[in-house]
């Protein structure tokens, strides 16, 4: 039972700690995606905690549970983990727990439905906007070309993906600022942002009262954008990509005074026009194990007493 008390005292503490000490950090804008890689070992430390502190939980409080966990594992092991004491609170844990697991899982699949759901209405409105000609099979076209007079651009996921970009966006962009929103898209599509801005979305939709989750979907938000930005700047040059963001944001008045929808944008400009050097290749590479070491915490934690009595 003390395992599983240190593994919930243990999540709650990183929940509390790790947002913070991140949000203090002045290399995540430098390295979004070791920053993105960062916030995801951060918050499966946390689940993964809870998971754990659950399932000691429940062997503690049922003998069945206990028998499926410990089978084949020597007498020693078993009693090193004190699994006999306070099962009334360890039964009232694992159940509590349990049902933040099974609430997890059912935010998780809204979340992916409603996005699928979201996809194919925007799909529809796609083909209706932009309707096949007579004769014109569907053969999957990477980029559809919109008549409109907003300049936009974005990537539509999916197994047939595709990048949306309006006439009045393709009269805005000069040069290669065209290539470099491309880019950027694509960069999106690769690294697979979509699922990331899915989980973080449902964590924080499912649990609104943990600062961890809410913390964890706008970092989310922020950092694939400066990813995709890198991944368009290092094809292009910081300035293209600038310059491309300004003209297809300009007119919808993000960088003027007062607060809207893209108030990140004139950010993501600056950061992109001052070009703050990157993090050396070897602390970049010590971040990353750094992040890695995180989740692995909890399971040390677990095996402790199975460690000590194997001497």
């Amino acid at each position: 039972m003390l395992v599983s008390l240190a593994l919930l005292a243990l999540g709650v503490l990183t929940a509390a700690v790790a947002p913070r000490l991140l949000s203090r950090s002045d290399w995540a804008e430098r390295e979004p995606v070791v920053a993105l890689w960062m916030w995801q070992c951060v918050v499966a430390a946390v689940l993964l905690s809870f998971a754990l502190s659950m399932t000691f939980s429940a062997a503690a409080a049922w003998q069945g549970v206990r028998g499926h966990l410990f089978l084949g594992a020597p007498r020693g092991v078993i009693e090193a983990y004190e699994l006999g004491t306070h099962q009334p609170w360890s039964g009232a844990l694992a159940v509590i727990l349990a049902c933040g697991g099974l609430w997890t899982g059912a935010m998780l699949t809204r979340e992916i439905r409603g996005a699928r759901a979201r996809r194919r209405q925007r799909r529809c409105e796609l083909l209706v906007r932009s309707p096949l000609l007579p004769g014109e099979e569907p053969d999957g076209e990477r980029l559809v070309v919109l008549e409109g007079e907003r300049a936009d651009a974005w990537w539509l996921p999916g197994t047939t993906p595709q990048l949306v970009i309006t006439t009045a966006a393709l009269r805005r962009l000069k040069g290669r600022q065209l290539d470099a929103v491309l880019a950027h898209e694509q960069g999106h599509a690769r690294a697979r942002h979509d699922w990331l801005l899915h989980c973080s979305g449902a964590l924080a939709g499912g649990f609104p009262g943990i600062p961890v989750f809410a913390a964890f979907r706008d970092q989310m938000h922020r950092l694939v954008e400066l990813a995709a930005d890198d991944v368009a700047s290092r094809r292009f040059g910081r300035l293209t990509i600038a310059l491309a963001l300004v003209e297809l944001n300009e007119e919808r008045g993000v960088f003027g005074p007062g607060s809207t929808p893209g108030a990140d944008l004139p950010g993501r400009v600056n950061r992109l026009l001052t070009a703050t050097p990157r993090l050396t290749a070897g602390r970049r590479l010590r971040l990353t194990a750094a992040a890695a070491l995180v989740p692995v915490v909890p399971v040390l934690v677990a095996f402790v007493p199975a460690l000590k009595a194997l001497g």
